[in-house]
């Protein structure tokens, strides 16, 4: 049985490790705040600029110059570009692992295909150098604080290889962020550009030639998909690192109550042992 100062040192040491998640906590509540409201601004003008590609795509569909923009052709695919979105740092959950454990089941649902990984946060790098896998780039500290700068710096050799023909489809896993206690795990075909089929007839007059406006928007908008999918992923980040921090907090609680009640035990035997010492002590007087 462990002794009475074991016990006193291993609570003392609990409270210690409590402190420090009740901090990291708050600490992941006030970058969430944050976080939320970039999310949330961000989304409307992902929306319209996707609804205006969408206008100027039915547009260029009679246009044979601009509907043969090397971004929405669609190829066989043989050769996928996997760009994977995790986080610099650990102590979140299941945050990363279930960004990578979809990574790995998307390459084994896909036999035969060659994939080159874009890795987007220290895990994701280090997930994948660990195990020898080909990357083509890898993007540590700025997932947090993702700016459409850095995703258009990402997304311009990989908009390039498509063009060329180097890859066949370039693919975004990542995390959707909902609410504080739910992160949904996406899979975003990010190229070729898809459009919806039943895309009305465009209702703007185009001053610039078609084929112009396509090669400046879609470029642009793979960076804002992209950059998009990086908010996204801070967001739930954080959200899952400020629930993983209060679950810590409150398991540490419990294992407080439990050491004090059976601290109190071990005080209480002692106390019983002693007085029966000296009883017995008395007795033998």
């Amino acid at each position: 049985m462990p002794s009475l100062i074991d016990i006193r040192r291993r609570i003392r040491s609990v409270k210690n490790t409590q402190q420090i998640t009740k901090a990291m906590k708050m600490v992941a509540a006030a970058k969430l705040r944050r976080a939320q409201d970039r999310v949330i601004n961000a989304r409307p003008y992902s929306k319209m600029l996707f609804a205006t590609l969408a206008e100027v795509v039915s547009a260029a569909k009679s246009h044979e110059e601009a509907a043969q923009n090397p971004l929405l052709e669609v190829r066989e695919e043989k050769r996928i570009a996997l760009i994977v979105l995790t986080s610099d740092r650990g102590l979140a959950g299941a945050f990363n692992s279930n960004v990578l454990k979809t990574a790995m089941q998307f390459m084994l649902d896909r036999p035969g295909c060659e994939f080159v990984i874009e890795a987007v946060g220290r895990k994701a790098r280090d997930f994948f150098t660990r195990r020898e896998m080909r990357l083509s780039g890898e993007h540590v500290g700025i997932i947090e604080k993702a700016r459409y700068a850095d995703a258009a710096r990402i997304a311009a050799p990989i908009v390039e290889r498509y063009a060329q023909g180097e890859v066949d489809a370039v693919y975004i896993i990542g995390n959707e962020f909902k609410s504080v206690i739910s992160q949904k795990l996406t899979t975003v075909k990010l190229l070729p550009v898809q459009v919806p089929e039943e895309a009305e007839t465009a209702s703007f007059i185009f001053e610039q030639p078609l084929a112009e406006l396509l090669a400046g928007l879609l470029p642009r908008y793979v960076g804002t998909i992209l950059n998009q999918a990086m908010l996204e992923s801070a967001a739930s980040e954080h959200a899952a690192r400020m629930t993983a921090m209060e679950a810590a907090s409150t398991n540490a609680l419990e294992v407080i109550e439990k050491l004090t009640l059976n601290m109190n035990r071990v005080r209480q035997a002692s106390i019983t042992r002693e007085i029966i010492e000296v009883v017995s002590g008395a007795e033998a007087q």
